[in-house]
């Protein structure tokens, strides 16, 4: 290559440099809880929508098992290893004897994540790199447990949105079947259930599955949730089955079918959708780059 070809490769790889961290700093501006955490030292900006959740149900009272399905980068196991181990180290390490023991049972709180991607280290988490659908990820789970069942399960997962929301809500619609399927598999009675929905014309046909295994369904939207955006989350409480046996389920549901629609969070606090005037003049690197993405 000779020197005036040298100098152009250089001079494009400045220029794509300083457009990326143009992009990065744009969206630290633009987006606050992007930002923010990065700062308190999260993986991702949906711990927040979790932490929100949790504000209004108090969905980790009493929890000593818990599992984070569809789990990577890990944002919301960090927050389940704040709340049930009391760590205010989001990364490493493994819980020790003297950590937090549950009061009604004596049993330390049990964390299981489990993706297909893996995941790095979170304090006094179980990642399992393994497959919602299948059998060995149920066993695995339940092996880590000690042959006991959750009493929380959690899955924040989605596919890649294409912006076309009748294929983005039917995909994500078969990925809480999945997450459904293993949590009647891997839940105790009375258990809560947490995952992400799309909300779209055949939402009601989810809400009516959710009734089959739950004496509570509501529908609700954290404040860090974008208002543009088509994202919810579905709260189910009180899970009805000991050992699950689908013969047992009654798939007659009383129509016309009414789920709460909530919002969580202090709606006095940052709005997601929001612009605000900030001094920053560098962007925040991420807590957590992903490990052998599938894509770059």
């Amino acid at each position: 290559i000779d020197l005036q070809n040298k100098k152009k490769i250089l001079n494009l790889k400045i220029y794509n440099s300083i457009v990326l961290q143009m992009g990065k700093l744009s969206r630290d501006r633009r987006d606050i809880y992007y930002r923010r955490a990065k700062q308190e030292g999260f993986r991702a900006r949906s711990a927040y929508k979790l932490i929100q959740i949790d504000e209004k149900y108090n969905i980790f009272d009493k929890v000593t098992r818990a599992v984070d399905l569809c789990a990577a980068p890990g944002s919301w196991s960090q927050v389940l290893s704040t709340k049930l181990l009391n760590n205010s180290e989001y990364n490493e390490g493994q819980p020790k004897e003297t950590d937090q023991i549950d009061s009604n049972n004596g049993e330390a709180p049990l964390i299981v994540a489990v993706d297909l991607q893996e995941m790095a280290p979170i304090y006094g988490v179980n990642i399992i790199k393994g497959d919602i659908t299948s059998q060995l990820t149920v066993s695995r789970i339940l092996e880590y447990f000690q042959g006991k069942k959750a009493d929380l399960v959690l899955c924040d997962g989605s596919p890649d949105v294409t912006g076309l929301h009748d294929i983005d809500e039917y995909i994500q619609n078969q990925l809480l079947v999945s997450s459904l399927s293993i949590t009647s598999k891997i839940m105790r009675k009375g258990g809560t259930f947490v995952a992400k929905i799309f909300r779209g014309e055949n939402i009601s046909r989810i809400y009516q599955q959710m009734f089959c295994y739950f004496e509570l369904v509501d529908c609700c939207k954290p404040e860090s949730s974008r208002n543009s955006s088509l994202e919810a989350f579905i709260v189910c409480r009180y899970f009805k089955f000991d050992d699950q046996d689908s013969t047992n389920v009654n798939f007659e549901i009383p129509d016309p079918l009414t789920v709460p629609f909530i919002s969580c969070g202090d709606l006095s606090e940052y709005d997601p959708d929001k612009t605000y005037e900030t001094e920053y003049t560098s962007s925040l690197e991420p807590i957590q780059p992903p490990i052998n993405a599938p894509y770059h």
